[in-house]
Formats: structure tokens, sequence, C-alpha cells
């Protein structure tokens, strides 16, 4: 039997989302394992709002954490894989709960996860020194083979020759510019840990289930899409309310644009026109969908995609003309 890959693990169900809230409440996910895990099997993206450590001076990719919409993390606690954590409050008491030989005991983890990751950066940066040399003495047994001069060769080939540097591979140039130290000597890396558990304890579930206040019709849009297998990500860049795809956005274009309306909801007409046009501009449908309510109180899911092509707008002289003539 294979053994397990990363890709095939479950994290421990059901896991935290971080609540913090200055106002407007928002939520975060932590945990890489976590978000690759609900990207792949319940279709959650969310949206990456972290910088990068490596490339903390650019905006167009980013890192951890990952913000969920209220749509996602309600969605989430609903299914029963995920709760809600108040992220202030729990810190403020798991900090007080911490020893100061655990505070310690974690300090020399992460210093034993810092040294591992420089020994490992370390060796890779020697094999790709001895391959530039391998390369090097590749190059030099050539030439003399060639017949060319011995002396011209090795000025030719030497990189450390600073009239020649420029000519030399950039891999060449940089196992001799930089020699690499003895791996004994490594100094650790500094490790920043992405959650905060451990040292902390992990959260416990909360036994009244709190829910991430939605807007009605808007959440019932967003379930019935989700059940159907699309991908929901916000959609301010297109001017609705959700961006639905048949697949994971890294394979596959947004099929509409969504907008969640209530089912005796008053729509302006431009405002359908718009919609329309504007998904015709980037070649999506304008969904729009909402709960229809039935006489026994109940919901129920309903979506609809208007074309552009189908709305038609008759003028009321061309009305009563049409009247007159058929009476």
């Amino acid at each position: 039997m294979a053994s397990s890959t990363p890709e095939d693990s479950v994290p421990n169900l059901p896991f935290p989302i971080s609540c913090i809230s200055s106002g407007v409440r928002k939520y975060f996910l932590f945990d890489i394992n976590v978000i690759t895990w609900l990207r792949r099997e319940h279709h959650i993206l969310g949206v990456l709002i972290g910088t990068l450590p490596q490339f903390p001076q650019q905006n167009i990719f980013s890192g951890l954490p990952l913000e969920l919409m209220p749509e996602e993390a309600r969605l989430l606690v609903e299914i029963g894989i995920a709760y809600i954590v108040y992220d202030k409050e729990w810190h403020q008491e798991g900090v007080k709960t911490l020893s100061k030989e655990q505070f310690q005991a974690f300090q020399q983890d992460l210093t034993m996860k810092g040294m591992e990751t420089a020994k490992s950066s370390q060796t890779k940066r020697m094999e790709i020194t001895e391959r530039a040399l391998k390369r090097l003495d590749l190059n030099k047994s050539t030439a003399s083979s060639m017949g060319e001069n011995s002396e011209e060769t090795l000025d030719t080939a030497d990189p450390t020759n600073d009239s020649e540097s420029l000519f030399v591979p950039s891999e060449l140039q940089q196992a001799v510019s930089s020699p690499t130290a003895p791996v004994s000597h490594t100094k650790a890396w500094a490790i920043t840990p992405t959650t905060a558990h451990p040292p902390l304890p992990v959260p416990p579930v909360r036994s009244e289930v709190d829910l991430p206040a939605v807007k009605a019709s808007s959440y019932a849009l967003f379930r019935h899409l989700h059940t159907q297998g699309y991908y929901m990500s916000p959609g301010l860049r297109f001017g609705c309310q959700y961006t639905a795809y048949p697949g994971d956005p890294l394979r596959f274009h947004s099929h509409f644009l969504a907008v969640g309306v209530d089912w005796d909801e008053k729509l302006e007409l431009m405002n359908i026109v718009g919609g329309g046009r504007l998904g015709t501009g980037v070649k999506k449908g304008f969904l729009l969908g909402g709960p229809e309510e039935s006489g026994n109180n109940d919901r129920r899911e309903e979506t609809m995609g208007i074309p552009l092509r189908d709305i038609r707008i008759r003028p009321k002289a061309a009305n009563s003309a049409y009247s007159s003539r058929s009476s």
C-alpha cells in the first residue's frame, strides 16, 4: 500500500477559525495544512492577505493568513468541521496559563528547526558549488583536447579573473565569490511560527454554536452554488457579490457573476441591464439568486441567469397600439 503523503492528510477536526473584531468581524486561517485541505476537499478559496517573508516589499504574491468570507466561515461551522475562536480573548487567556518551562522548550524547538533548515540550505549550496566546479573542470579538459593553448584556456576559464568575470556562468561565479562555510559552523535561521499552538493549547470548542452573521439572501445563493460544486470567491473586481468557478481558479475561468437578492425584492431594470452588459463584456453570465418563500414558511434556493439578449423593453405607445389593433 502506498505511503501517505501530506496531500492525503486530514487536519484535526473541528479546527478553529480565528475571529478578529475591530468594528467589523473578520475570519482568518493561519494553518497551511488546513488551508490546502479545505481548497482540495471543500472548494473553499478565501483570500491570502499576508506578506511573503522573502519578498516583503511587493504585493503581487501574498501569503498567510487566509481571510475567509463570512459566508465561507458560516458554511464550515454549519457542516461541523470548524468553530469560531475569538483570537484576542483566547491569546490573553492562553498566555496566563503558559509556564516559563513551556516557553523555553518552545524556543529550543524553534532553534532546532532553524538549525535543520539552515543545514539543509547549506548542503544545497555545497551541491551547487560542486556541480559548478565539475563543469569548470569539464570545460578545461574539453578546451585542452581541442589543441588550444593550455595557458590561454586556464585564463579564459578561471572565474576569479576580473577581466573575464562577465563571461563566466552565474553559478560558477557564485561558487567562487561566496565560498561555502562548513556545515558545523552554520548559524540557525530564525523561524517565525504561523500558528500560536504550540506553545498555547488548542482553543477549546465552545458549547454554544457561534455562527457568523450573513445576509440571508446572499448566503442562500452562496450555499446553493457551493453545493453544486462551484468554487466561490469575492466578486468585487467584477462588480458583483461572488464569482463562481466550475473548478479550481488555477485551472478554470469563472462562469458566473452572482448577486443574491430576496424573492420579493424590487430590482432596478438598469441594474439588471448593467449586470448583463458587464457579464457579456467579461465573457461570464450574470446570475441572480435567492431563497423562494413558500406558503409553509419553507425557503428553497432558486437561481436565474438572464442573458442580455433576452431582455426586451416595449414602449407604452406600442403596447396601446397593439391592444387597439387586437381588439
